[in-house]
């Protein structure tokens, strides 16, 4: 099968880099020095280190122009840009015949009502896309070095879910298929702004069971967002819903939690997303995830102490003391 990445950061490289010797590769990058790099070391220094690149793998370069002519010589296509990227992305893709998908994980920052999800995007600017969405408990690291790893390939068009399990099921990698869009893409967003509070929580020390709390009540606000934008419950029990919560919220690997230990530590929360020498998705998106649930009355309150501690309204230890001063309530 010939697949086509747009985008060599850590995890486009990584899944590029696993599937290879099973299919036909090829990275995309805009950065036509990065791309010479590539080529000559075999390693993606920048993004992902030490990781050595299959010789099969292609890596052309070139403005985004070029896209329509690479995406039409491949089986599937794969944007793996950060969501700031992929509106941008899909509008020059938005008359390709073939299966679209992305890894792309968030909403879409937006200055007042809320930013969109993937396929609210997709749906905006190339509602003739047959697009999917790979998602699910992945840190790029493992992915690369071919430890095993569980993700869902989402769609409402067989074909793309098919593509997508084609494509990456194989070796170290199962793929799930699922109909289910919404609620994997609000799993894989909501849970980067949740491993934010988790990564505060085990910076202040507050314990084992302040952190079970958290990533319990955590997947309950997830749910409820998700499913006021009509995705199905169950699915936050899965995957990418409460294997990636837990996954991001606890691993060492996860950017977001490291931002969250930053964030206790003292920092602001630009020295920590500088730190990290990558984008910390949570950081980018807990806004527009909080205004999502406002506009739809959907109560997030673990969100919105993340959110005013970004916005530098509380000092951490005033957002926990934010959260335990609630009201009791029943659970649900």
């Amino acid at each position: 099968m010939k697949i086509l990445v747009i985008g060599a950061g850590a995890w486009g490289t990584a899944l590029a880099a696993n599937s290879a010797p099973r299919h036909a590769l090829s990275l995309w990058t805009r950065d036509a020095d990065q791309a010479l790099e590539l080529r000559s070391v075999r390693e993606n220094r920048r993004y992902l280190p030490g990781v050595l690149l299959p010789a099969s793998l292609q890596f052309p370069s070139g403005p985004a122009q070029v896209l329509p002519a690479l995406a039409a010589a491949h089986e599937l296509a794969v944007i793996a840009t950060p969501m700031a990227g992929l509106r941008g992305v899909l509008e020059v893709l938005r008359d390709h015949p073939g299966p679209v998908a992305w890894l792309s994980k968030g909403f879409e920052a937006a200055v007042s009502a809320g930013g969109l999800l993937g396929h609210e995007i997709q749906a905006e600017v190339a509602p003739g896309l047959r697009c999917a969405v790979l998602s699910g408990p992945s840190f790029a690291q493992e992915v690369a070095r071919g430890l095993p790893t569980a993700l869902v390939a989402a769609s409402p068009h067989s074909d793309a879910q098919g593509a997508l399990v084609d494509a990456f099921h194989g070796g170290s990698l199962r793929v799930y298929a699922s109909g289910d869009m919404a609620g994997v893409e609000v799993g894989g967003a909501v849970k980067n702004v949740l491993a934010i509070a988790a990564g505060l929580c085990d910076g202040l020390g507050l314990g084992l069971n302040a952190r079970a709390a958290l990533i319990t009540r955590g997947l309950a606000e997830m749910t409820r967002l998700g499913v006021a934008l009509g995705a199905r419950a169950d699915t936050f029990m899965g995957l990418s819903g409460l294997g990636d919560l837990v996954l991001t919220a606890t691993g060492d690997l996860s950017r977001n939690r490291r931002v969250g230990l930053l964030l206790a530590e003292g920092r602001s929360p630009a020295q920590a997303v500088a730190s990290l020498g990558h984008v910390a998705e949570g950081v980018y998106c807990a806004r527009s995830v909080a205004q999502r649930a406002e506009a739809l009355g959907v109560e997030m309150p673990i969100t919105a102490a993340v959110v005013g501690l970004l916005d530098g309204h509380f000092k951490p230890a005033q957002a926990v003391a934010t959260l335990m001063g609630r009201d009791a309530t029943t659970e649900q």
